[in-house]
């Protein structure tokens, strides 16, 4: 658990509890979240608290993660937290995440009130409306209230005001009411004449039923503020607000009026890689870990030295089991291999994948499951091959079991109101929000364990079906409609994945369903890496696993599956059955994207959709018709498996 605090002059106030890896997939910085009584946004990074926060090393994710955020990103680092206990004066009550009140308006819930008003701000008055009630034993229980009861514990509870404004760049402000119900005059809401009230009517909740009053009889209906066009002509100009970072940056963008806490109001930018070995000794891998953070200088110090230095290191633990003498043979080796390496040509590509222009995160990992060796490193991915189904052989080329697996990921910014580019690290400059006031010397991290089961297909099956001339018509269909979805975003129409990425997607979220049942996760809990890429070095395979913070993800379940070839074979082939017809057929098989501007083809929801948590393209790039036969193109033979 994260607990959280809010800035309120001089006092830290625990507001609530949130789990590590929400504050990056959910919660993460810049994002609104809902504290029990309090609506609240995640401060920035200089805000945070790095002591209590435990390093993490992963050097393929800190280098992907350098490409974005240059080279002063010196870290990985996990939420701060420590463990709590049941005296809430010790000092574990002020370890957490920092957060600040967002909205700055707050309405309340008497039915005969409904005022509208600003948040109390030291040294500001807010002419008595709004107060905060703290409650140091029960900080759940921490609210604001309106005086209209006068005082005491009968007075109403006031909550965040329901909308907001952003914009795409990233941008987060508060509702502008004065201006909106007087149609572009903002007179002074601390005059008496100018209260406003939020009224509602029905029980819809739709804008159209929300009412802005004013004391001085101006009103207006929500709906003038709800859609693009609407709020072109009925919005101030973005004011640049980041309000996690408590500053404004010039921005002049249309904004767009929202709820409080829609999906679209934070996107996270994360990078997710698996954590793999560096060598295959436990005492190597140690060493290559930590070899860039203290042991490249240690291994230059003389041996009598180094017996002093190195255990007063932070890293020691993991090398303590080892003993020193032999700690310090494997330092003075590695080292004698830096100096023989020194004297080559050596290469362009170092042990992180890095290639000077791009990190190659998928190069690694594809390496490790298609030519997986035994090896005894502790915390990491392992895989092993199995033998494979009888059927299935007709198309793969190997299955390799996953049972242990661990995915780190880092956080480095976020968008609003559109989602990233599905590559984050492409992901337009301009549209992300930073983590930080100052470019930032470390991010937050998450990681999460769990098992897998990873299949290869026989890369000259692919190859051929690629090259046959019904397949490359109806790959062109599905290229225009992603040129034209592109297109209509501003967005660079080149980057398409691909026939052989769109058929490995789609048989990976076949297979997401019946794994589901039969694993005894939910589909929710089933998590996809597919592996597609040509040229010199193609890649074809799709990796189902499991990801949990807990040890939901470790159950065996996957792997289980995996392992019996025969039960293997019969969820292929139940896969591919279900997905020949889709009870919104003939309409979902007939789908054309090109007349749409849509990114996928024969794919909805009664068929291919998957939950968000599985699915790392928002559903996007799925195509029956390139896996089966469907009903429509039963004799085009289009189908990889047809």
């Amino acid at each position: 658990m994260s607990e959280r605090g809010t800035e309120r002059a001089h006092e830290t106030l625990r507001v609530g509890e949130l789990r590590a890896s929400q504050l990056l997939h959910t919660f993460g910085i810049g994002a609104v979240t809902d504290m029990p009584n309090l609506s609240v946004i995640i401060r920035g990074l200089d805000r945070w608290d790095r002591q209590h926060a435990a390093r993490i090393t992963e050097n393929r994710l800190l280098a992907a993660v350098r490409k974005r955020l240059g080279d002063q990103v010196a870290e990985l680092r996990m939420p701060p937290y420590t463990p709590a206990s049941t005296d809430v004066f010790q000092p574990w009550t002020q370890v957490g995440v920092p957060v600040a009140a967002f909205p700055r308006w707050l309405r309340c819930t008497r039915r005969d009130c409904n005022r509208l008003g600003r948040v109390p701000v030291a040294g500001v008055s807010s002419g008595g409306s709004f107060e905060m009630v703290p409650n140091a034993f029960r900080p759940e229980k921490s609210r604001y209230v309106h005086n209209c009861y006068g005082s005491g514990n009968k007075r109403p509870t006031a909550v965040p005001a329901r909308f907001v404004m952003a914009c795409g760049n990233g941008h987060l402000d508060d509702f502008p009411w004065m201006y909106f119900v007087h149609r572009g005059a903002e007179p002074d809401s601390a005059d008496v004449g100018h209260t406003l009230k939020m009224v509602e009517f029905g029980t819809s909740g739709e804008a159209a039923n929300v009412i802005v009053k004013c004391g001085c009889g101006a009103s207006r209906s929500m709906v003038d503020a709800m859609g693009q066009k609407n709020a072109d002509e009925n919005l101030p100009a973005c004011r640049g607000r980041h309000p996690h970072l408590g500053v404004f940056e010039g921005c002049g963008e249309e904004p767009r009026a929202m709820a409080l806490g829609a999906t679209n109001g934070w996107f996270p930018l994360q990078i997710p890689v698996f954590s793999l070995p560096e060598q295959d000794e436990p005492l190597d891998h140690e060493i290559e870990k930590h070899w860039n953070l203290g042991l490249s200088t240690v291994a230059r110090l003389p041996q009598e030295a180094a017996r002093d230095v190195l255990p007063a290191m932070a890293f020691w633990p993991e090398f303590e089991p080892f003993g020193f003498e032999k700690v310090w043979a494997a330092v003075q080796g590695r080292a004698a291999e830096d100096r023989a390496g020194s004297d080559g040509d050596g290469d362009d590509t170092d042990d992180t994948g890095d290639t000077g222009d791009a990190i190659d995160i998928a190069g690694p990992e594809w390496e490790a499951f298609t030519r997986p060796e035994p090896v005894d490193v502790p915390d990491f991915t392992t895989a092993r091959p199995k033998r494979m189904p009888r059927q299935a052989a007709e198309f793969l080329h190997r299955v390799v079991l996953v049972p242990r697996l661990r995915e780190v990921s880092a956080l480095y910014g976020f968008t609003r109101v559109d989602p990233p580019e599905f590559d984050v690290l492409h992901t337009e400059e301009s549209r992300v929000a930073r983590l930080s006031v100052e470019p930032p010397t470390w991010v937050p991290c998450a990681e999460q364990r769990g098992e897998g089961v990873f299949l290869q297909f026989d890369e000259d099956r692919i190859a051929a079906w690629e090259r046959r001339p019904e397949v490359r018509r109806r790959e062109e269909r599905l290229r225009r409609g992603h040129i034209a979805w592109r297109t209509a975003r501003g967005l660079d129409p080149s980057e398409w994945p691909g026939a052989r990425y769109v058929l490995l997607h789609s048989f990976a979220h076949c297979l997401i369903r019946e794994f589901s049942l039969e694993s005894g996760y939910s589909a929710a809990g089933i998590a996809e890496r597919v592996y597609a890429r040509g040229g010199e070095k193609p890649m074809a395979g799709v990796l189902l696993y499991t990801a949990a913070s807990d040890s939901e993800g470790t159950l065996g379940g996957l792997v289980s599956l995996g392992a019996d070839h025969a039960r293997l074979d019969s969820l292929v082939s139940q896969a591919l059955e279900a997905a020949r017809l889709c009870s919104s057929d003939p309409l979902c098989a007939e789908y054309d994207p090109a007349d749409h501007a849509r990114l996928s083809g024969a794919a909805c929801h009664a068929c291919l959709y998957a939950a968000e948590t599985s699915c790392v393209r928002g559903n996007h790039y799925l195509d029956r018709a390139l896996v089966v036969d469907t009903i429509v193109d039963a004799e085009a033979g289009i189908g990889f498996f047809g």
